[in-house]
């Protein structure tokens, strides 16, 4: 799908699959496309960009920039890159704003959107060849550490885009570096894919102040957030630290083989499945009508207009209804919620109106050609898992029913139980995706191995709530059904004119552009805190553990739910955006006159991909902070998200239903007997589609931990070892406690210890006072300390 004025149409059934390549790849990868960097307020800098470069580039000829060899474009901006040392503020910022216009394609001298492309690629890797990102990582410094810009901009009522100007402009090139450099292509010459690799490693390496690049970017959204430099442009810096970490960390293609590689150095057994290629091959199923559509059918039924349709099997009644993405089932075939309407409605016929003839059923709708039916796999999609501590509680289980007392966390030992518990807990092992978790130290020292995300974590520990507090802020702001507060930050510093609207035109288009601000932050945060979540986990459990309980602690699960606590099929189909005014599609073609009518039409999209990527990345945001956490899942249930998330498998995408069933079934057993009777649909879907564990009894409720709950107690344990793992592995003053301690005799007594050269002369003398001396009471030594 095009992101430009050419935009395609992709109708809703086919783009069913290719968006879970589209949500599986945009944290990866995101929009090639610089569309979403750059503000609709934003578009007469574009031609400012060009305008300070021609007047720079014809005072050293007439030739135009794409005419020049590659020694002529490098002298060029060798002299760029001199002239931007130059202590006059205005003359620097005219030189970066003809080095942006250089990044953004020369696009005044290209015919196509294509040649802006090329040419801003051969551009982009000129210039990090040449030393600029360098140059401009020293000028964004001094622009963080501007305190008269700081305070000035904490004085005024009102912040605009003037007020963010120097900001904008080095970010913006910044980001198209790190972007264009980022993706990689099959025409790549081979000094770019050195190139891709050695800026790889300069930014996920502590270089800059002897800390990855993305920690001085940390350092301005916590600035930003603390309202000490309201005039920082929040949108580029999210965008720039988003793209920055996918660059350094990796996308999920990256995760998938640095698992595969972990598991071979451990002799572990291959994956199972890849979970990308899984939920790929899935399909959307039938959302649940509501209440209101089933009060509607009961009138129907009363008006006598009730039609009975013949019996379809479930897989043909869902590729039916794939051809309207808005078209829900008819109202008998689906379930409703207890809470929103009773249960006397469902299916059922008036007294009064039994004599009523029922006319005969139309004929079934034509379903598509088999040459056209997509073929989707059969059985169940995911293999089944099981845990050590189910392997444990069934082993308990068994030993206190067939010998009357148990051996603990042993699982190795089945002396005395039958051949089926035997067959049963093979099966089980066979299945098990966990190892140990405790490995010795070898020989006292824990060996850190220095990856990008080993790197980032450390950069991040010393001040980890902040950054974490100050995303979810932001991710608060910019949430749709956030109300606008006095004390809330001004995210909207970098999209607001300096004269307001004045023109009902001008008004619709600044809020269009509003609320694509908004909703690009909120694409940018959610996919930065779930690459953040794997990466870590990844790298170390307590890494990821440490991260989850800091948004827990900051209220993320209630502000996501909040979040979904809308009408979020509005939200998917939302048409904030403007084609015409898309970069490049605005700078290489006649720009058409703008009217109300065309503002209000959109796109040709049926629904917006960016906000179908947020929403699917903060339910897996969710998902992987209440996982296997009792507390944090009773917090889904006190906060009543059930029919929130009910609300949201409306929504007829694959993996955006994935991880709404996976939230409602770790809830199920704690819903009661009647909610799960009433959602007989929901709870076919969460057989069929999520992955299931041996020995959960999830669709019953009498699994062992359907117990009274203390959140309190259960954080406070993990924390504590979070806090050991952290004094152990990075505190340079260790703690004695904490410090690994070499019980092996072969190994202490086989040290070498270093002497002093005269120590042989008083060697006797030594002996005679600490030794022989010194009365031994053997008979302590065996009495009890």
């Amino acid at each position: 799908v095009c992101v430009s004025g050419n935009t395609s149409f992709v109708t809703w059934s086919l783009s069913i699959n290719q968006l879970v390549v589209f949500s599986s790849n945009s944290v990866l990868c995101g929009s090639t496309l610089p569309t979403e960097l750059y503000s609709y307020t934003e578009e007469p800098e574009f031609a400012l960009n060009r305008d300070y470069f021609e007047e720079d580039f014809r005072s050293h000829g007439t030739v135009r920039w794409i005419e020049l060899t590659v020694e002529e474009q490098r002298a060029y901006v060798m002299r760029l890159l001199d002239a931007l040392e130059v202590t006059d503020r205005d003359k620097r910022l005219k030189v970066a704003r003809a080095i942006l216009y250089l990044a953004q394609g020369v696009f005044d001298e290209c015919d196509t959107e294509v040649d802006v492309l090329h040419w801003s690629r051969h551009n982009v890797f000129l210039l990090y060849d040449m030393g600029i990102f360098t140059a401009l990582l020293e000028l964004l410094s001094m622009e963080i550490d501007n305190s008269q810009a700081c305070s000035s901009a904490v004085r005024k009522p009102a912040i605009s885009l003037a007020d963010s100007t120097e900001l904008r402009v080095l970010l913006s090139i910044m980001y198209l570096i790190v972007e264009t450099i980022r993706v990689q292509t099959e025409d790549d010459r081979p000094e770019w894919i050195a190139a891709r690799e050695a800026f790889k490693s300069e930014l996920g390496s502590p270089l800059y102040n002897g800390e990855p690049f993305a920690m001085l970017l940390f350092t301005m959204v916590t600035k930003f957030c603390s309202m000490n430099a309201p005039h920082f442009p929040m949108k580029k810096v999210l965008l720039l630290l988003w793209k920055t970490i996918l660059f350094t960390l990796g996308g999920f293609e990256e995760l998938q083989e640095m698992k595969e590689r972990g598991r071979e150095r451990l002799n572990l057994p291959p994956l199972p499945e890849d979970s990308i290629k899984v939920v790929r091959a899935m399909r959307a199923a039938s959302p649940p009508a509501s209440a209101m559509e089933l009060i509607e059918q009961q009138q129907q039924q009363k008006r006598g207009r009730r039609s009975r349709r013949p019996l379809v099997k479930q897989d043909s009644l869902d590729t039916y209804n794939e051809r309207d993405p808005f078209k829900n089932d008819d109202a008998r075939d689906e379930e409703e919620d207890p809470e929103d309407a009773d249960s006397g409605i469902e299916g059922e016929v008036d007294p009064l109106d039994r004599d009523v003839i029922i006319q005969p059923p139309p004929p079934p709708p034509p379903l598509r050609p088999p040459t056209e039916r997509v073929n989707f796999p059969k059985g169940l999609p995911w293999a089944p898992k099981v845990r050590e501590k189910d392997i444990e509680h069934f082993l308990e289980t068994s030993r206190n029913k067939f010998i009357g007392f148990t051996l603990g966390n042993d699982t190795e030992t089945l002396v005395g139980l039958p051949r089926p518990i035997h067959e049963s807990v093979k099966t089980l092992k066979q299945v098990s995706g966990e190892i140990a978790a405790s490995f010795p130290l070898p020989n006292g020292e824990e060996e850190v191995e220095e990856t990008p995300a080993e790197i980032l974590y450390l950069g991040m520990l010393p001040n980890l709530s902040q950054y974490v507090i100050a995303l979810l802020k932001l991710l608060l702001a910019a949430a749709p059904t956030s109300k606008a507060k006095t004390d809330s930050i001004n995210i909207l510093a970098d999209v607001l004119p300096e004269e307001m609207p004045i023109t009902v035109l001008q008004s619709m288009k600044l809020g269009i552009d509003v609320n694509r601000h908004k909703e690009i932050i909120v694409k940018a945060i959610s996919a930065l805190l779930l690459l953040l979540l794997k990466h870590f986990k990844l790298n170390h459990i307590y890494q990821f553990e440490i991260v989850s309980q800091h948004l827990v602690f900051a209220n993320c699960i209630p502000l996501i739910l909040k979040f979904f606590n809308q009408n979020i099929m509005s939200y998917i189909s939302a048409k904030n955006s403007i084609c015409v005014l898309d970069f490049p599609h605005c700078v290489v073609h006649e720009m058409p006159e703008l009217t109300a009518e065309s503002l209000e039409g959109g796109d040709n999209n049926q629904f917006c991909w960016r906000n179908l990527f947020s929403c699917i990345n903060l339910l897996r945001i969710l998902n992987k902070l209440t996982k296997w956490k009792h507390s944090r899942t009773m917090m889904l249930v006190v906060f009543k998200s059930a029919p929130i998330l009910k609300r949201a498998l409306k929504v007829k995408q694959a993996m955006m239903q994935l991880y709404v069933l996976k939230l409602l079934k770790i809830q199920t057993k704690y819903l009661g007997r009647q909610w799960r009777k009433s959602n007989m649909k929901t709870m076919s879907a969460i057989y069929q589609k999520v992955r299931h564990r041996l020995n959960d009894d999830w669709a019953y409720g009498n699994d062992i931990d359907a117990r009274p709950w203390d959140f309190q107690a259960e954080e406070c344990a993990l924390r504590e070892s979070i806090e050991k793992f952290n004094s152990r592995r990075y505190d340079k003053n260790k703690n004695g406690d904490f410090t690994p301690v070499d019980n092996c005799l072969q190994s202490v007594l086989g040290q070498r210890v270093e002497l002093p050269e005269d120590f042989h002369y008083s060697y006797e003398m030594w002996l005679e006072r600490e030794v022989f001396s010194q009365p031994i009471q053997w008979e302590g030594l065996l009495q009890n300390p």
